[in-house]
């Protein structure tokens, strides 16, 4: 999983179901733009507001669209329990691993977060994965002892605390894949490939993969001008309109798919769909960049 991490969104329809097709449709247009690994159902993909059948089956239908070409990594998450049964579903529908999101609303003690991850790690052959993020927070001993388990394979930040980071890594070394997975992950690469982390999620590939992919061409060159110019353009820009509103880092993304021609639909509650107002910043700011023409072309062709 060397590269860009793609998260996609999760398409719902008029009626608010699950819409298979459009999934399949983004799918496919981010295995175009030659993303490492798919996370469905993720912080972006809204795991938090789908319902267990509906989680299946979003799995299910990314594990049959890429048929094998990368890495299929389900999010799973709040309780323990609970979490063992998304990782199990994801199991069982065919994905390649786990992400496995921070408990729900709870800040527990270093070895609890051991007992939760080793447990979850535990009920699954899958890879697991790590996220650090919120009041989510590891030491390194207790990464080290997650680690121990052999399915046990990666660690995404999703903090940015690059000391803290740095601590983790040294600490169990290559053992694991590091992944940035901070908000906007590129506004952060630099700096936390200082740590070792050279890998990202991109949110923007899912409705600006112009931008995301020429961010992660020029960060693995080590162009910095590339890198400052795409930053100063593009990335800062839409960075300070999500800001604007708390849970803008999924309904604005959504709200840029909607602008470039993917039926993914509206965000869940308690999320909420952008203001006119902002939404009309990112329609500029696309027109700005050139991207204001459809993203997926008309007859892009996906399994039934």
């Amino acid at each position: 999983m060397q590269g860009l991490l793609a998260f996609p969104l999760t398409p719902f329809t008029a009626s608010g179901d699950i819409d298979t097709r459009a999934l399949r449709n983004e799918v496919e247009m981010l295995l175009a733009n030659k993303c490492a690994a798919i996370f469905p159902a993720g912080g972006t993909g809204e795991f938090f507001s789908i319902a267990p059948a509906e989680y299946r089956t979003v799995i299910e239908t990314c594990v049959d669209q890429v048929r094998g070409r990368i890495p299929v990594i389900g999010g799973a998450g709040y309780g323990t329990r609970l979490a063992q049964q998304f990782a199990q579903a994801a199991e069982e529908a065919g994905a390649d691993g786990v992400l496995v999101l921070p408990p729900y609303l709870v800040k527990g003690p270093q070895h609890g977060l051991a007992e939760h991850y080793l447990a979850v790690a535990g009920a699954t052959r899958l890879g697991v994965i790590i996220y650090q993020r919120d009041a989510t927070l590891f030491e390194p001993r207790t990464v080290e002892k997650i680690a121990q388990l052999e399915n046990v394979i990666g660690f995404k930040d999703g903090v940015g605390d690059s000391d803290r980071l740095q601590r983790i890594v040294s600490a169990v070394g290559d053992r694991l894949v590091f992944m940035n997975g901070m908000p906007t992950a590129e506004v952060y690469a630099r700096n936390l490939a200082t740590c070792g982390v050279r890998t990202h999620s991109s949110a923007l590939l899912t409705f600006m993969p112009e931008i995301s992919v020429a961010f992660a061409n020029a960060f693995a060159a080590g162009d910095d001008a590339a890198m400052d110019d795409l930053l100063s353009r593009a990335i800062l820009p839409f960075a300070e309109i999500r800001d604007r509103v708390p849970g803008y880092a999924v309904s604005l993304v959504k709200a840029g798919a909607r602008l470039r021609g993917l039926p993914v639909g509206s965000v869940r509650p308690p999320l909420a769909d952008p203001s006119a107002a902002d939404e009309e910043d990112l329609r500029l700011l696309l027109a700005k960049l050139e991207l204001d023409h459809l993203l997926l072309a008309d007859g892009l062709e996906v399994t039934a």
